[in-house]
């Protein structure tokens, strides 16, 4: 009888451990938080202007890799990151959407601006020099490549479909898969920004 009341004791001392730990974040994307990559790009906006992620000090930011031409998954992402900032309301305003074009050689500056205005008008482009593309994209761990189609020119880019989520102190936070959709973004997006 002693020992069961010693163990009841016990488990009941756990318990009220457990209950005084601060309880995290449950989010639907996959959270990386401390990962050693994805720190930070440093990339000519469409403007020219050299941007990284200090420039979005307060806001929680989701960065893309993808291009203008992408069939599928990158307007599906665009659309999405979109329609997650409607789903918050006001609270959308704190949330930048940036894209980091694959495929300099055809994704202009113009190009570009005209694209991401579709999805937003505070929807950032950035576009790298072909070297600067390879080295932002190993730091982030994302893989693209050109896939050549019929006729010169008319290739796509095979490349990674997810998004790198920070909080608004620009830390790197989540790993959000490809067709997650609006809402479950948007439900991890309001927990990094209260």
């Amino acid at each position: 009888m002693q020992r069961r009341h010693a163990l009841l004791t016990f488990a009941g001392g756990l318990a009220v451990l457990a209950g005084c730990a601060e309880s995290k974040p449950q989010f639907k994307a996959v959270d990386i938080t401390g990962a050693d990559y994805a720190k930070d790009f440093a990339l000519p906006d469409t403007d020219g202007k050299v941007r990284s992620l200090k420039d979005f000090a307060g806001k929680a930011v989701v960065v893309f890799f993808g291009y203008t031409q992408c069939p599928d998954v990158c307007p599906t992402t665009l659309g999405e990151i979109a329609a997650a900032k409607k789903l918050l309301g006001a609270d959308g305003a704190k949330v930048q959407g940036v894209l980091i074009t694959v495929d300099p050689e055809r994704d202009t500056p113009q190009i570009l601006k005209a694209y991401v205005g579709n999805f937003g008008t505070d929807f950032v482009a950035l576009r790298g020099s072909p070297e600067q593309t390879a080295q932002v994209a190993k730091d982030f761990k994302v893989y693209y490549k050109k896939a050549e189609g019929k006729t010169p020119g008319s290739y796509l880019m095979d490349h990674s479909a997810a998004s790198y989520i920070y909080d608004p102190q620009g830390r790197l936070r989540l790993y959000s898969r490809y067709g997650s959709g609006p809402q479950a973004l948007a439900d991890d997006l309001k927990l990094l920004l209260a």
